[in-house]
């Protein structure tokens, strides 16, 4: 049942003069799950997350959002959700409280819940007490929160994510993880398009990867790990035994390194029993595992290669035609002030009233 479902999109086509960004993708993400957008560049995710976010139409297809069209209903689908592309978009001379005030007025909170919300976005994002200090002091891990609470003001019942956990330490990818996971468990359909495909094996329910413009294939995360054979990775104290080893085994021509011997490709049974023989055989394995994670396996079946960074054109072209009063600052800002002004311009039409709040 669609109902079911935050995000639904059904042959989406979109073209920009000759060249097909999507061509025919399909693509639904449940409520209380996090759904993985997983392809190469170019693949079309950013396209697909701009027309999820109502910020481009598509040429053909059907696309529901909340149960809204956004190509009819833009407003109703951004009252329900939150958008947090891959730069912030901060208004770094404003300080945290400041900035969480200022979208919480685009979005037309009563003071009551602007009060309530920047609050508890505070305290979620652990950035209390940095609340009264302006935006350029924070790490990009603080920003990458903040951002991620800006997009949460409002409660939405639907999350759009495009490559939150760029450029972020391992600290702030827990941390990530952790709050998408509990987005998920208070029921929010969350979308996320990532190329960091260890993390999304733990943050990740389902995962749709998507190459040239299409569908390759839809998944439970739980079910990559039966799906196919992947190569394996192991290491001994004594690489010349591990190496007649594996030769009495049957695998031969496996030269070993500081890192270990990759092996070929094996189904989870078969590096068991292989493992299993080398303990026998007095092998001291000291590591032993596949090599990716099923994640990276399952995505290099799925890939097609296809061309240049398209959607980072794409976006690049979009933002400079919407952003287009965000002229050079003094202080060289111009970009990140730029994307602001979409976002609040974004938050305020998801209220009805078109007006951008100034700060």
């Amino acid at each position: 049942m669609d109902g079911d479902y935050g995000i639904v999109a059904r042959g989406v086509c979109r073209s920009f003069g000759r060249v097909d960004a999507l061509r025919g993708i399909d693509l639904t993400a449940p409520y209380g799950q996090v759904t993985a957008l997983v392809g190469p560049n170019g693949a079309g995710k950013t396209t697909l997350m701009l027309i999820l976010a109502t910020l481009l139409a598509p040429d053909r297809g059907e696309v529901r959002v909340g149960g809204i069209d956004p190509v009819t209903d833009p407003v109703g689908v951004r009252r329900q959700t939150g958008w947090m592309p891959d730069a912030f978009g901060l208004y770094d001379r404003l300080t945290v409280v400041e900035y969480l005030e200022f979208f919480a007025r685009a979005y037309r909170l009563d003071r009551a819940r602007t009060a309530r919300r920047v609050a508890e976005i505070l305290a979620a994002t652990r950035l209390v007490e940095y609340a009264h200090r302006s935006v350029h002091v924070l790490s990009r891990g603080q920003k990458q929160r903040l951002a991620l609470g800006r997009a949460l003001l409002h409660e939405p019942r639907v999350v759009l994510l495009d490559e939150p956990a760029s450029g972020l330490d391992p600290h702030s990818r827990i941390e990530l993880r952790d709050g998408l996971r509990g987005l998920a468990a208070a029921g929010v359909a969350v979308l996320v398009s990532s190329h960091i495909l260890a993390e999304l094996e733990e943050i990740a329910d389902r995962i749709v990867f998507v190459s040239a413009g299409q569908t390759a294939g839809e998944y439970e995360v739980g079910d990559l790990a039966n799906a196919g054979p992947m190569p394996w990775r192991v290491r001994a104290t004594d690489p010349a035994a591990l190496s007649l080893a594996l030769v009495d085994y049957g695998i031969g021509g496996m030269a070993p390194n500081e890192s270990g011997v990759v092996l070929p490709p094996m189904l989870e049974e078969q590096a068991a029993d292989l493992l299993a023989a080398l303990v026998s055989a007095g092998v001291r394995v000291v590591a032993f595992g596949p090599v990716g994670g099923h994640l990276e396996s399952s995505r290099n079946a799925a890939w097609i290669p296809y061309g240049p960074d398209l959607d980072a054109l794409l976006l690049a072209s979009f933002l400079d035609v919407v952003a287009g009063s965000a002229t050079a600052s003094p202080d060289g800002a111009s970009g990140t002030r730029g994307l602001a002004v979409v976002l609040a311009a974004y938050a305020s039409v998801a209220s009805g009233q078109p007006e951008v709040p100034r700060a």
